[in-house]
């Protein structure tokens, strides 16, 4: 069996760490690079930078930072946030990232994931899925071009829902879209993502634990590795995430930003318990 993998998560807006609740409220966490140092020192299998505010804010990630960032980590890092183009993944990529995440731009132009997969390889092309329970009240501004492609319909999110289904989200939490997030993972996943960054956005923030049934949902549908993000606040979680969730990773921000936790000790309670992970 594979190991499982811990990953923190650097949510970076002007050129610090934060964290908040569905990622507004947000508090300083604090500089992003010293948070990669210490990361790297204790273990951690992975790292995921956000630049939480690039697709709303409509720039370009922080190179600069991510450069720094690079420069002195030594595990695989992911980063995403305002990639717009192919030219932004060749920039991320050279600037020393080992994967990028897209999630705006692919639900804009889903056929952006084959072309990123064909140039660069389905190995660094991870999708960032924030998905959302569904109210039967939700709007979504339909007008995306996209909705007239034949191959994509089977996406679309009718209301009202039948039975337990998920949303997603764009540019940061901000946008919601009548999207169905597991035919969209199942989409994805046709097109040529590696790998599924998966956030619940009703649990993001809320250190209640990570969303089972969403979580498993997707596991089960795909064959490409899924990450657990949104709601851990305790050790218990994030076995949940993996065992119960059948995530093949999980990822944490405020409980290892505030020290809470160490990635070590996460791991010496996960392998306590019977998951596989490296130490």
């Amino acid at each position: 069996m594979l190991a499982k993998r811990i990953i923190p998560c650097l949510d970076v807006k002007d050129g610090r760490v934060v964290k908040g609740v569905s990622f507004v409220n947000l508090r300083d966490a604090g500089d992003p690079v010293e948070n990669a140092l210490f990361y790297d020192k204790q273990g951690a299998d992975e790292l995921i930078f956000l630049d939480i505010t690039a697709s709303h804010e409509k720039r370009k990630i922080i190179l600069d930072v991510v450069e720094k960032t690079a420069e002195d980590v030594f595990m695989p890092l992911t980063v995403g946030g305002g990639i717009k183009t192919l030219d932004d993944i060749r920039d991320l990529l050279k600037a020393g990232c080992d994967k990028v995440s897209i999630n705006t731009t692919a639900v804009k132009d889903p056929h952006f994931i084959s072309r990123a997969a064909e140039k660069f390889g389905s190995q660094c092309i991870v999708v960032a899925i924030d998905a959302k329970r569904v109210a039967d009240n939700m709007s979504d501004a339909t007008g995306e071009a996209w909705f007239d492609d034949p191959s994509l319909k089977d996406v679309i999110l009718e209301l009202p829902a039948r039975g337990l289904t998920w949303a997603i989200s764009t540019h940061g939490g901000r946008k919601m879209k009548l999207i169905n997030a597991v035919a969209w993972a199942k989409k994805m996943e046709e097109l040529g993502a590696g790998e599924f960054m998966l956030t619940s956005m009703d649990k993001d923030g809320t250190k209640d634990g990570y969303d089972i049934e969403l979580t498993r949902t997707i596991s089960e549908t795909v064959s490409i590795p899924v990450i657990a993000s949104g709601g851990a606040g305790n050790l218990e979680h994030l076995y949940s995430g993996l065992v119960d969730g059948k995530a093949d990773a999980v990822l944490a921000a405020s409980i290892f930003h505030f020290r809470e936790y160490t990635v070590r000790e996460a791991k010496v309670f996960l392998r306590a318990k019977g998951v596989p992970v490296r130490l």
